[in-house]
């Protein structure tokens, strides 16, 4: 009688233990959450998030067995708001000056046009700045007029190598630098070697004299050092000047080519030898006709 009420007991222990939550660690509760109410599926009308699914995650729809999108989720019940996420208001950036970097100030020497010009060297260290004609050619540093040249003395049948920039003026700037513009349509009335220039101040209008003739105005602009005008080849460029237009078109109207003219001064000596186009085609002399004489009349047999 006694074992039979043991085995009632055990048996019974057994049929809880199998209807309880799944099992764990013996003494350890089940770690996870309870299983709701009657009265709480009743009222909700759904068992509660499942296991593994926390605020801010999507539940299980019973019907469909797929996640049930929310507003947060980026699906149909996406939510306006959150559709154009816009920036906070602020202040507009400021704008910083671009660092002085010579106490000069450059201004690009054609004023008021558009341009554009080459920022590599074909034959000679210049470059052809393609303007319209008649725009303005500006110094394009604070300086002294050391040559003008108001007469077009070019000519093809002996390409001169002093005549081919046409009509130009050459500038001596503060900086130590002397810097050419050349092709030019005319020069600025009343200007003379000697003649005091500030940055900016129209020199004379962009054109096409010298070897420029007949393909389109441009100013020839080179960057050199000063020296006698018998010298003409120095004057022609000695620095490629394509860093300092971009620098003084968009960039920083300070930067200043005077270190890299001194270098190349140093180099090659303030006067070298020329030696890129540098003679003059040959002038071809007319024959001198050879006299014939005349048969004396007076031998002349008549027939």
């Amino acid at each position: 009688m006694r074992s039979g009420r043991l085995a009632a007991i055990g048996a019974a222990l057994l049929v809880s233990t199998a209807c309880s939550g799944p099992g764990g660690v013996p003494g350890i509760s089940s770690t996870l959450p309870p299983a709701p109410s009657l009265q709480e599926v009743a009222a909700t009308g759904t068992a509660g998030p499942l296991p593994g699914t926390g605020a801010g995650r999507s539940e299980i729809d019973a019907a469909t067995l797929k996640p049930t999108p929310s507003a947060s989720s980026g699906g149909p019940g996406r939510s306006k708001t959150s559709a154009a996420v816009q920036p906070p208001p602020g202040d507009d950036p400021v704008r910083v000056p671009p660092p002085r970097l010579s106490k000069f100030t450059y201004v690009f020497p054609v004023r008021g046009c558009r341009v554009s010009y080459a920022r590599k060297q074909l034959v000679l260290p210049k470059t052809t700045i393609w303007a319209g004609k008649g725009c303005a050619f500006v110094s394009p540093v604070s300086g002294v007029v050391h040559e003008v040249g108001t007469s077009d003395r070019w000519r093809s049948a002996t390409d001169r190598g002093p005549d081919r920039e046409g009509r130009f003026v050459s500038v001596s700037g503060d900086d130590g630098v002397r810097y050419l513009g050349g092709h030019l349509e005319s020069v600025e009335a009343g200007l003379r070697p000697g003649t005091r220039v500030a940055a900016g101040q129209v020199l004379g209008k962009v054109g096409d004299s010298g070897n420029a003739r007949g393909q389109g105005a441009n100013l020839y602009f080179a960057v050199s050092w000063t020296t006698s005008a018998r010298y003409w080849w120095v004057r022609r460029g000695m620095v490629d000047p394509w860093t300092y237009l971009d620098a003084w078109l968009n960039g920083n109207p300070t930067l200043s080519p005077a270190q890299q003219v001194a270098t190349v001064r140093a180099q090659v000596g303030a006067t070298p030898p020329c030696r890129t186009l540098c003679a003059s085609k040959p002038v071809k002399k007319r024959p001198t006709p050879t006299p014939t004489q005349s048969p004396d009349p007076h031998t002349v047999t008549k027939g």
